[in-house]
């Protein structure tokens, strides 16, 4: 390796350092407060990574309604902390003895999907730039795909102030302050706890790969991805959910964080893949150069939108059911 190809690698290190002792610790504050602040800073990594998946279809002909496309996925996004909303201004109403009609979170998200997959169509219909037939699918792709799975990461964190089954964990049917204290923060590191584990799985992969990775993962698609690595990836994922439940989520059992760990560990991997497909076949390295020495944001998030669909319906429907 030449001077020049070592101080190039230097200097692209120390850029993602640099970057990420910035990002990290917003990343991780925006999880603990959650509310609005984590809705805020999702909805914004949401809207630049549904803009650079635009900007891959783009790269293959298509001509996605982007404008359109990232308001619906703002409006999507909202629907996962609708029920706060919901609950706060329904107070007020309540308080001022005013009656108040409000659709459920269901009820939004199918209002905002429908009506926004109807506007594409009718939209199609007129314009003349490119095939409709792609630009409707990727335009209604780009929302499914990237905002609803970054929405339901919204939804994970709203699942504990907003969702979470008292009388199945605290032993009563009513919890008083401390204890809703304590269900919010299992909130925060549930998210964390997901978010630690894909990057301690991507770094698992990276290391065990470049040591001992002898057999292809996926060539076709990522020719530096190794069974080895993935593997490595897997363990350290189940490793890191179970050192998580120890310390700080209690309400898990073993199994449930050994389940969350290896969902993790394989989703997270594959939605590595899948996005180098894309990136792939639009003949790109990264999917943006938004954020220096990493790539785009769905560079950077790509596993998230694999795992947080996966996550939230078993954290719903099977830890907290």
């Amino acid at each position: 390796m030449t001077t020049e190809n070592k101080s190039g690698r230097f200097e692209n290190l120390l850029t993602r350092v640099l970057v990420s002792a910035v990002a990290i610790p917003v990343i991780v504050l925006a999880t603990l407060w959650g509310s609005y602040w984590f809705f805020c800073l999702i909805a914004l990594f949401s809207a630049f990574a549904l803009h650079e998946f635009y900007g891959l279809m783009r790269r293959k002909g298509a001509n996605p309604l982007a404008g359109p496309g990232l308001v619906a996925g703002l409006l999507v996004n909202g629907t996962f902390i609708y029920e706060r909303f919901h609950t706060e201004v329904y107070r007020v109403f309540l308080d001022q003895g005013l009656p108040l009609k409000m659709f459920s979170q269901l009820q939004l998200l199918l209002v905002i999907e429908i009506l926004f997959i109807l506007l594409v169509l009718l939209v199609e219909l007129f314009r003349t730039k490119g095939s409709p037939s792609l630009n409707i699918v990727t335009t209604i792709a780009g929302v499914m795909i990237i905002s609803l799975c970054f929405g339901l990461l919204i939804g994970l964190r709203e699942l504990f102030p907003y969702g979470f089954p008292v009388h199945k964990f605290m032993g009563s049917s009513l919890a008083d302050v401390d204890q809703l204290r304590q269900i919010d923060s299992w909130g925060g590191f549930t998210v964390l706890a997901v978010l630690v584990s894909i990057w301690m799985c991507d770094t698992a992969a990276y290391f065990a790969g470049s040591a001992w990775g002898k057999h292809k993962l996926y060539p076709r698609v990522s020719p530096g991805k190794s069974w080895e690595g993935a593997i490595a990836g897997l363990l350290a994922s189940i490793a890191t959910m179970v050192i998580a439940r120890s310390f700080f989520l209690t309400y898990l059992s073993m199994t449930h964080a050994v389940v969350l760990g290896t969902f993790v560990g394989i989703f997270g991997q594959l939605g590595d893949l899948i996005e180098s497909r894309f990136k792939r076949d639009a003949e790109v390295k990264d999917s943006s150069a938004l954020i220096p020495g990493h790539g785009g944001v769905y560079d950077r998030f790509d596993s998230l939108v694999f795992v947080a669909p996966i996550v939230y319906l078993y954290v719903d429907f099977v830890v907290l059911s």
